[in-house]
């Protein structure tokens, strides 16, 4: 166990280990609790216009029932935080973000709401529950859950007579779920779920394997890959803005960016001998020259080698060879453009 946003978190459990069970998301299924995940809900009349104002991706895309990736800026450009809008309907919009940030996003949410608009932080409302891998919809099937719709679309409905929203999402690159039940129910339902996924061969997964799942795929962790300083545009998260809308927090600082070319970009890294890249570790190039900072590096289970996200200058170039400072070592490794691996939640 260890700290992580302010909760007790499982790095790993008993007889399980990083690469027991990153080995079972990707080839079984996997189960997670990840309830340290914020929860709020914006309401009242014209709620998910208000939202679209706010947030960076255009939620005008969707339609009631589905979910987008968003992110939160500062006047800045930089991320407050990213996170996962549930629209229910034009007055009701549910919001999941990241555990450490929700108070910043209550907080700007609530300062920038007009008359009739309510925030509401509700991070103890609901538990957040993640089944992940080949056999996540027969794991969902043998409990009679909602399963096969399509991707970041949810449902809500009732199990063992508590409900649930059930949405086609996830962090580690393979088809799965999260179910969000009641914050008292969740320990009932993390029983049944851990049943069938242990009938499917899988098995419960900490915050060590999330991380080298996650990684494999390129996915951003707030604070480490976008953060105050990290902007969208230089985190290639550039498709989470809807940049022809004509209001979001932190717009005008976001278009001149992009006008003028972010200075530094986030690349993949793929080691090509021992090392092993890891947050802020400097990236030389060829003449010794700094070009970089590591954000984001572990160990990939899957390719066998280190892997990493770093920023680097954005004349940098996919391909090109880099050394990367292992404990006063240079490590060789190559320029790519995530994800490491060939892999789709859809």
């Amino acid at each position: 166990m260890a700290d992580f946003g302010g909760w007790e978190m499982p790095i790993e459990y008993p007889d399980g280990g990083v690469l027991k069970e990153h080995a079972a998301v990707r080839e079984r299924v996997g189960l997670f609790d990840v309830s340290h995940l914020g929860k709020m809900q914006v309401s009242g009349s014209g709620a998910s216009e208000f939202v679209n104002r706010q947030f960076t991706n255009d939620l005008s895309r969707i339609a009631p029932g589905q979910a987008q990736y968003s992110m939160l800026c500062a006047a800045s450009g930089g991320v407050v935080d990213d996170l996962i809008v549930y629209l229910r309907s034009d007055s009701d919009v549910f919001v999941v973000p990241n555990a450490a940030n929700t108070a910043a996003v209550v907080e700007q949410l609530t300062a920038a709401a007009p008359d009739g608009i309510t925030v509401e932080n509700q991070h103890r409302g609901y538990g957040v529950l993640a089944v992940q891998g080949p056999r996540a919809d027969a794991v969902m099937n043998s409990l009679g859950l909602p399963h096969g719709h399509e991707y970041m679309a949810f449902v809500e409905t009732e199990f063992r007579a508590s409900p649930v929203i059930v949405c086609r999402t996830g962090y580690t690159g393979e088809r799965g779920y999260e179910l969000l039940p009641t914050w008292e129910a969740t320990p009932a339902v993390w029983d049944a779920v851990m049943e069938a996924v242990t009938a499917e061969g899988g098995r419960p997964v900490g915050l060590g394997a999330r991380d080298t799942l996650r990684t494999e795929m390129g996915y951003p962790l707030h604070g480490q890959d976008l953060s105050s300083t990290i902007s969208p545009v230089q985190a290639r998260a550039g498709w989470a803005v809807g940049w022809d809308k004509p209001e979001f927090s932190g717009r005008a600082a976001l278009l001149a960016e992009k006008a003028a070319g972010p200075r530094r970009r986030l690349f993949g890294l793929l080691a090509t001998d021992r090392g092993i890249p890891r947050p802020h570790m400097q990236v030389k190039d060829a003449t010794g020259s700094i070009i970089g900072e590591v954000t984001s590096g572990t160990f990939s289970p899957t390719l066998r080698t280190g892997i990493g996200l770093a920023l680097l200058d954005r004349s940098t170039s996919e391909g090109t060879e880099v050394a990367v400072d292992v404990r006063g070592r240079p490590s060789m490794m190559t320029v790519v453009r995530p994800p490491f691996i060939d892999a789709s939640p859809r």
